[in-house]
């Protein structure tokens, strides 16, 4: 699937909450309570709108809540937003709110369309627990009965092996495996070292501790409670540090290489951004960044037969490919980091001619690959991963980025996601 339009739509960047751990200083909020700063922070007339009004909102998250079913609209009314603006929930595991930014650039029309609200949230630290399937309907059927004598022919029937409870993983339901068991595999196959791996990761770190001493991150973040700031990088990341943590998913084979420190953490955090056309953007304060969507890309692979995060190996060489460009052409890549070996399959993949000719489709060469474009302010190895968020989070770091650079130069913004999809971005400054 994918996109290639003379129309003009516009990403302007947004702000997010902090990023913390699970069960850090973000722990007693749920994803409304985490949203409705963010959403409130867009529309306030300080903040990154002006003050404007969009003309509908899209948001989203990936673990499930039987409190709500349309979370977008929950979080406009709570943020005290028009009640009149419509608002619908999106879903696609870490792409969610990537996805979201896609949906909404093709719905702006100039028709009373304009002006988008996206974003995502992530409460890791709030999973509600469910009851089984069957559990729930006998609870549903004792409830309805109406004597005590069918309450007793309810209670007769309860089997045991049906009282369960629902605790949801972060596993995929085909393969039942984790998405760092999958991985795993991948940086067997891809035969990636645990010293790459590692340094991967203390790059990603590096980054995000510059970026937050050299203020890239005071307009796009805004304090939580008492909570101001990420919690998540460290500035006394080492190699040798990491080198001294065992491995998170593959414990006895002597071979595992995925650690906690070359693997993003399970965060919580909200985030949005703004997508629009020049109509909508002109309604933005002036020295709000802004960047263009010159195309996208949204990609899916058979899970059962590839690695589970490879998406974007197939995607981008693809966008690239219809576009005419080659990886030098592009002065930024924000790659999505679910781990380091996740990153360096896809660069592993890119480099390869095979793997491009015989798997993507792509023929024409496209260079070696800048890995020193990637990713400059860190990634979701050192900031989090909230998964409905990342995507919010990592279009408008790019966009904040990529407007101070020279009119015309481009971005590749890249996230992979469970179920073997991913979703691809191409911007240019203008």
């Amino acid at each position: 699937m994918s996109a290639a339009s003379s129309a003009k739509v516009w990403l302007a960047a947004g702000v997010r909450t902090p990023f913390a751990k699970v069960d850090g200083p973000l722990a007693s909020l749920d994803a409304i309570q985490l949203s409705v700063p963010v959403v409130k922070a867009m529309l306030a007339p300080q903040g990154p709108g002006g003050g404007a009004r969009p003309d509908f909102a899209v948001w989203g998250t990936v673990i499930p809540n039987l409190t709500w079913s349309n979370l977008a609209r929950e979080v406009l009314l709570d943020a005290g937003a028009d009640p009149t603006i419509p608002a619908f929930s999106t879903i696609m595991a870490c792409s969610t709110s990537m996805m979201g930014a896609i949906e909404a650039a093709g719905m702006v029309d100039g028709r009373g369309r304009d002006l988008a609200l996206v974003g995502g949230v992530e409460s890791m630290s709030r999973v509600q627990i469910g009851l089984s399937v069957a559990l729930s309907d006998w609870i549903r059927k004792f409830q309805g009965a109406k004597t005590g004598q069918q309450r007793l022919a309810a209670l007769g029937a309860l089997n045991l092996k049906d009282v369960k409870l629902f605790i949801p993983k972060v596993a995929n339901r085909v393969t039942g495996l984790s998405m760092g068991e999958h991985t795993e595999i991948t940086a067997k196959e891809w035969g990636l070292s645990r010293a790459d791996q590692d340094a991967l990761a203390l790059a990603s770190h590096q980054g995000a501790v510059k970026g937050w001493e050299q203020g890239f991150f005071d307009d796009l973040v805004i304090p939580v409670g008492d909570t101001r700031r990420d919690t998540i990088p460290r500035k006394d990341s080492t190699l040798e540090k990491l080198a001294k943590l065992a491995p998170a998913f593959d414990r006895t084979s002597g071979k595992g290489t995925l650690t906690a420190g070359n693997s993003s953490p399970l965060t919580d955090g909200a985030a949005a951004i703004w997508v629009g056309s020049e109509a909508g953007m002109a309604r933005l304060p002036g020295e709000t960044p802004k960047v263009r969507i010159v195309d996208y890309e949204v990609t899916s692979i058979d899970l059962r037969h590839e690695g589970l995060l490879m998406a974007p190996a197939y995607g981008v060489p693809r966008l690239l490919a219809r576009n005419g460009m080659i990886y030098a052409d592009v002065g930024l890549w924000e790659i999505h980091e679910a781990f380091a070996a996740q990153v360096l399959s896809h660069i592993a993949a890119w480099e390869s001619a095979k793997f491009l000719s015989d798997k993507a489709g792509v023929a024409t060469p496209l260079g070696a690959f800048p890995r020193d474009r990637v990713n400059p302010n860190g990634g979701s190895l050192a900031l989090g991963h909230p998964f409905g968020a990342t995507g919010a989070r990592i279009l408008s770091q790019a966009v904040k980025e990529l407007a101070a650079r020279p009119k015309g130069e481009r971005a590749i913004v890249s996230i992979c996601a469970d179920g073997g999809q991913g979703t691809m971005m191409l911007l240019e400054s203008a």
